[in-house]
């Protein structure tokens, strides 16, 4: 009797992916994982957060916006439309690593978490709405999305590995390092959903709750963790010139030097303007580039070389695994 195969094992049976479409279909869930953080943050600075007011639904009688809501719910339910696209991506994504000869499970595993923390965080988007914009659902929704970014950016990196054990290219110290840099760089975006929680831009109305400090204090807060990171970079920048590390890791500590300058202009100007919405917009643009330097960064100080002994890959062609 023969198995009944899923719809995957159907296709990797007839189709396999060339190392380029691969780490382009990682690439495009990396895409739409940074496109619905900016587009979320533009559903709260147009005030459109409730623009439609319950979940799944958009209103209780209508899956769809209605002309009644007009704008605010158009932009709202765009953006729920735009959760269809990252799904599409990540479904790519799915398809092309388990497709991948010689099968690579740790990168179809890695692949799968990214369906699971999208389907996890629409469901937080829906309690968010049923909530009235509570804050505290807010910055859970928005650090749950940059989650998903930390498995795509790392599917993205994997794909263009091989599946051998790591091993370092600099010293240990300089990798202890990169991961302050990452814990830190953590802390600095969990720190801006305060500022966040507590400023002016609820998503709504005045009538949102707000987080129960003053947005000026959380956002000195803030300020300070910034300043630590890009001490922490440069620091690294420089270790990184002292040891002779491989020319692509000093490309990647130079990146994020730039991003993070970039990222500090953006947020003292939008802070001495009284945050204007397209500079928040950038601001929350600026915190997913800079996360994606740092995640790169600590990812390039080690390498999984490919095994010599691997099967060349015979491209997207139709292919006969009877």
């Amino acid at each position: 009797m023969v198995p009944v195969q899923s719809p995957l094992a159907l296709i990797a049976r007839r189709w396999t992916p060339t190392p380029r479409t691969l780490r382009r279909a990682a690439l495009s869930a990396v895409v739409m994982s940074v496109v619905i953080i900016v587009t979320g943050g533009a559903v709260r600075l147009t005030g459109s957060g409730l623009g439609c007011d319950t979940w799944p639904k958009c209103t209780d009688d209508s899956l769809f916006a209605t002309p009644e809501q007009g704008l605010h719910g158009a932009i709202e339910f765009g953006n729920r439309m735009l959760t269809y696209v990252l799904s599409a991506a990540v479904g790519w994504a799915i398809i092309a690593a388990r497709s991948t000869e010689p099968r690579r499970r740790g990168l179809t595993r890695l692949a799968w978490a990214q369906f699971w923390i999208v389907a996890s965080n629409a469901v937080l988007g829906g309690i968010t709405v049923w909530a009235g914009l509570n804050p505290w659902t807010v910055a859970g929704h928005f650090l749950a999305a940059n989650a998903l970014l930390t498995v795509a950016v790392i599917t993205w990196h994997r794909a263009g590995e091989g599946d051998t054990a790591p091993r370092p290219r600099v010293p240990r110290p300089v990798r202890r390092l990169s991961w302050a840099i990452v814990v830190t760089s953590a802390l600095l975006i969990a720190l801006g959903t305060s500022v966040t929680g507590s400023g002016k831009h609820a998503g709504d109305s005045s009538d949102v709750p707000r987080m129960p400090w003053d947005w000026v204090d959380a956002a000195h807060i803030h300020a300070i963790a910034a300043w630590v990171v890009c001490a922490l970079a440069l620091a690294m920048w420089l270790v990184l010139r002292v040891v002779d590390a491989p020319d692509d890791t000093r490309a990647r500590a130079r990146d994020l030097l730039l991003v993070l300058l970039a990222q500090g202009v953006i947020g003292y100007v939008q802070y001495f303007t009284q945050v204007p919405e397209a500079l928040v917009a950038a601001h929350m643009l600026g915190s997913a580039l800079m996360w994606i330097a740092v995640l790169r960064l600590a990812l390039s100080l080690r390498e999984r070389p490919q095994p010599t002994a691997e099967i060349p890959a015979q491209g997207d062609v139709a292919l006969s695994r009877a």
